[in-house]
């Protein structure tokens, strides 16, 4: 079987390696040449963790980032809630998330995928066009080269929000756009010693909300991103100003100094599921079939989820212990279960955190309080927002 992955961000060089570990063939088509390290998702949850473990990546995966056993939310400079992995130690290996850069994943993938047999990773080569029939599908890509044409069994598309495999297949992406952007600030400066907070903490304010999160750096010295909202109609120069940085900055460390904010970004935050996530011979997975905002650390860990169930779904209809009407559960699970447990809990998240009313915003924060404080919540809390919870359920959809 040969099986074409398009994009080489951690959810599709999960995916080929999760495919060529089954036997398959696989060619990984980037259009870039080399992998982006901008700031991006930086959170791995427990299931993934084993889902990394079962390819044999999760060891250096952690070598290269952050433990984070614990989470909080605060209300202003006081704590409302703590949740601790820690009570999810009888259900995974895993009973905490990793905190690092996703570029890290991308480029570990690529060399374990240099290393194995019956794969071609091809670094600066965009695909432009997908034409299939009932036993084929035909990529059109441009490389180095010039122009080239491929055929595949099958193929899956991880290439991104603006994803050209969903613009092929002529594929609504159907949801919203929040309007205000999100701003990152990465800073030298240890808020967790400025704050007294732990390395995730979702911080709301009456006035503007912020995450604090911790991540290993390049280095694994580590370092801070802190993620705000943007006003409506600032523009990039407004928003990356050194007084505007600092402004926002010394909120939370009155003393920020300039030279410790080592990186800036501002992004488009959106909330939107394929209308399908199969058309035929080809998949969609990751932001290309579903992207949503930062806050719970879940998108990208629900990307991984898709490449897994994408690379077993394929070794169960090419072995025949399955007919090609298998193929339908990948969207049946991924769909679905991306709605339930990714876009409820961001929306969530971000809604929690920037309720101005105070009526609301108290009871939100007696809600987490009473789930942080028993055991049974606590650890129902958990198995959600792990995601663990998501892959039970994807074994109980036929």
């Amino acid at each position: 079987m040969r099986v074409a992955v398009v994009g080489a961000g951690p959810v599709g060089v999960v995916a080929a390696i999760a495919c060529a570990r089954k036997g398959m063939r696989v060619t990984l088509f980037e259009a870039e040449s080399a992998i982006d390290h901008a700031p991006r998702a930086a959170t791995t949850q427990p299931s993934t963790l084993e889902m990394l473990a079962e390819l044999g990546l999760a060891e250096e995966f952690i070598s290269v980032g952050l433990v984070a056993r614990h989470f909080q939310f605060w209300d202003h400079d006081k704590l409302v809630a703590e949740f601790d992995h820690e009570l999810l130690k009888d259900e995974t290996a895993y009973p905490y998330a990793v905190q690092t850069e996703q570029h890290k994943l991308s480029e570990l993938g690529l060399r374990r995928l240099a290393a194995m047999d019956g794969v071609e990773v091809r670094l600066g080569t965009r695909v432009t066009d997908i034409v299939q029939d009932e036993d084929h599908v035909r990529v059109h890509a441009r490389g180095a080269a010039g122009d080239e044409r491929h055929e595949f069994d099958y193929v899956i598309g991880c290439d991104g929000g603006r994803s050209t495999v969903r613009k092929c297949l002529d594929v609504e992406f159907e949801g919203y756009t929040w309007p205000e952007r999100f701003l990152v600030l990465t800073s030298l400066v240890d808020m967790g010693a400025a704050l007294g907070c732990c390395p995730r903490s979702y911080i709301s304010r009456a006035e503007e909300w912020v995450n604090v999160f911790k991540i290993a750096g390049d280095d694994l010295r580590g370092r801070w991103r802190v993620v705000l909202p943007s006003a409506e109609n600032e523009t990039d120069a407004e928003a990356f100003a050194d007084e505007a940085v600092l402004r926002r900055l010394r909120k939370l460390v009155p003393d920020h100094p300039l030279e410790a904010v080592v990186h800036r970004n501002i992004y488009r935050v959106h909330q939107r599921v394929a209308k399908v996530f199969r058309k035929g011979r080809v998949f969609l997975a990751g932001d290309a079939a579903h992207v949503n905002n930062p806050m719970g650390g879940l998108g990208l860990n629900c990307g991984i989820h898709d490449a897994i169930e994408f690379a077993e779904t394929l070794e169960h209809v090419e072995s025949g212990r399955a007919g090609v009407e298998l193929l339908d559960r990948y969207e049946r699970r991924r769909r679905a279960l991306t709605i339930e447990f990714v876009q409820r809990q961001t929306i969530t998240n971000k809604r929690r955190l920037d309720e101005r009313d105070a009526r609301i915003r108290q009871e939100n924060f007696d809600h987490l309080r009473r789930i942080a404080t028993d055991p049974a919540l606590h650890k129902a809390h958990l198995m959600r927002t792990s995601l663990l919870e998501s892959v039970h359920k994807a074994h109980s959809i036929a």
